[in-house]
């Protein structure tokens, strides 16, 4: 049995920071472990221009406690109304390392998202131009399509044709949810990658639903039934470079998430890797690990991994996290993976 394993630091290709106070409270989480990490932005109001993004930055770093090494790299949030120039303005001078698009309605703050897909076109063709890539949230919207199947849905109606229409654009679907997805990125050349979540890894929508309503673990893409999450321990253990991480780490102060109208995400950032550790070593993968967590997603974008390393070991008895952080306006509640884990990190 491994004991341990030292791999590169990880990153973080999808991840939620929200601001103000819950920043301040979930950034720690996330530097004491990973280097780099795309950074969402979809605030209230959205980071949309590059001089938004640059100042979002500045708050993050400032939030960063002393000691702790920790890149963010910025998103743009696509709207109808985005400048093509601008957005290839903030590529050029590093501020922003993609593009996020969001349909309208799709998850948390996405009001502002992109409703005609037609007017988002010059952007995403300045976009394959450069070379920058586009973040998908790949669901649809539209009222008479079932929840668990807006995913699949997504892939055939709004992104094949987006792909078929930008030659040479690079994309990420991100927080993948389906075989479907998995078998789609399978097919397709390397301009295509997928993020998958490590709450993802762990749960089906049983975990939801059976037994009384467990919001701690709804979230959107909502998990779905057990072969697409079996789907996607095959796809991120496989070694497979267009697979990498993206939590898509999400904090919400409990009382937001045990309400009458919820809010959708898991929060991971604390031990995500200590669990991935787990599903690997579950899949005699752990070889794998280091690719997957800390290897794929910077090839993707282009940059070179992480120099430094971190060591997980594997104890005799289950390792205990913290059920909660305090997050300024309340609690938040760390995602319980339902078994035990006797990794850490």
């Amino acid at each position: 049995m491994t004991r341990s394993i030292t791999i590169r630091r990880p990153d973080d290709w999808h991840l939620h920071l929200r601001d103000g106070a819950m920043m301040e409270a979930v950034l720690p989480e996330t530097a004491r472990t990973f280097g780099r990490a795309i950074i969402m932005p979809n605030l209230v109001p959205p980071v949309v221009t590059g001089a938004q993004a640059a100042a979002y930055r500045d708050r993050i770093l400032a939030a960063l406690p002393e000691g702790m090494q920790f890149e963010p790299l910025m998103t743009l949030y696509l709207t109808e109304d985005t400048d093509p120039e601008d957005v290839a303005a903030a590529y050029r001078d590093g501020i922003a390392r993609a593009v996020k698009l969001y349909p309208a309605g799709a998850t948390t703050n996405s009001a502002s998202g992109v409703r005609d897909f037609d007017k988002v076109r010059p952007v995403l063709e300045k976009m394959a131009e450069i070379g920058m890539p586009l973040c998908m949230h790949g669901e649809v919207t539209a009222p008479e399509v079932d929840i668990f199947d807006r995913e699949a849905v997504f892939i055939d109606t709004v992104l094949d044709p987006i792909r078929r229409a930008t030659p040479g654009l690079r994309v990420v679907m991100e927080h993948i949810t389906t075989s479907q997805a998995a078998d789609y990125v399978r097919s397709n050349d390397t301009d295509l990658g997928a993020t998958i979540t490590t709450h993802h890894l762990f749960i089906n929508r049983n975990h939801i639903l059976v037994g009384g309503i467990r919001p701690h673990y709804y979230c959107l893409p909502v998990a779905k039934r057990e072969e697409h999450r079996r789907a996607l321990v095959v796809a991120a253990t496989s070694g497979d470079a267009r697979f990498f991480l993206g939590t898509d780490s999400a904090p919400h102060p409990d009382h937001l998430k045990e309400h009458a109208c919820g809010c959708a995400g898991c929060f991971t950032a604390t031990n995500t890797m200590p669990l991935l550790a787990h599903i690997f070593e579950a899949e005699a993968a752990l070889d794998r690990l280091e690719g997957f967590a800390s290897l794929h997603g910077p090839a993707f974008y282009g940059l070179p991994p992480n120099e430094d390393t971190i060591t997980l070991t594997r104890g005799d008895r289950p390792t205990v996290f913290p059920e909660k952080i305090e997050g300024g306006a309340g609690p938040v509640t760390v995602f319980d993976p339902g078994v035990p884990v006797h990794w850490s990190a």
